[in-house]
């Protein structure tokens, strides 16, 4: 084989090997989540991906859960890292997730459970900024280390506890979340 043969044979392999990485992204309503990521030097795949709708009309975000390889999404409750990045449609102010995230959180919670949150939530939600479409929040949870939120991957804060990472998480994949459609498809559970 000579010279041009074994460039345009390389050319084609490192294209091949480019597009392979490209293809293992994840596109829904023309938003793309890769299908795995690390988070503190743990590796995370995508369990799934949803569109939320409000009142079955407006698309409001897309979202994808992200959990250790090999946990199930039956275990994202459990003390693990995980991530939901969600890619929003529509512009929403700071001061809306508070109050939805608050209302899901004393509907689904003890008095107690929630009152044992109070601190920590009320730090978290003077962590959110308004949101414009195309604007992506990441909630990641470490063990050991807490929840964080992020901004367009700019870091705006962490809170402590895994109870808090179950309860938060929980908005969207616990018993009664903010859409069960939603969660079962973050899930897997198609």
């Amino acid at each position: 084989m000579d010279k041009r043969h074994v460039k345009r044979l390389l050319v084609i392999l490192i294209l091949l090997v480019f597009m392979a990485g490209v293809a293992q992204a994840v596109e829904i309503r023309g938003v793309r989540f890769s299908d795995r990521l690390m988070v503190d030097q743990a590796e995370l795949e995508l369990s799934g991906v949803a569109v939320l709708k409000w009142a079955m009309l407006f698309d409001v975000y897309a979202g994808a859960l992200y959990l250790p390889v090999g946990v199930s999404g039956q275990a994202w409750s459990n003390d693990v890292a995980k991530r939901l990045e969600l890619s929003y449609f529509r512009e929403i102010e700071a001061r809306d997730f508070a109050a939805a995230s608050d209302k899901i959180l004393q509907d689904n919670l003890l008095p107690a459970e929630y009152q044992s949150l109070a601190k920590r939530l009320q730090t978290f939600y003077g962590f959110f900024q308004g949101v414009k479409p195309k604007d992506r929040y990441s909630i990641t949870y470490i063990p050991a280390q807490g929840t964080e939120l992020r901004l367009n991957e700019q870091p705006l804060g962490r809170v402590p506890g895994a109870d808090f990472a179950a309860a938060y998480f929980g908005i969207w994949l616990g018993a009664e979340p903010i859409s069960k459609e939603f969660r079962n498809r973050l899930l897997g559970n198609d």
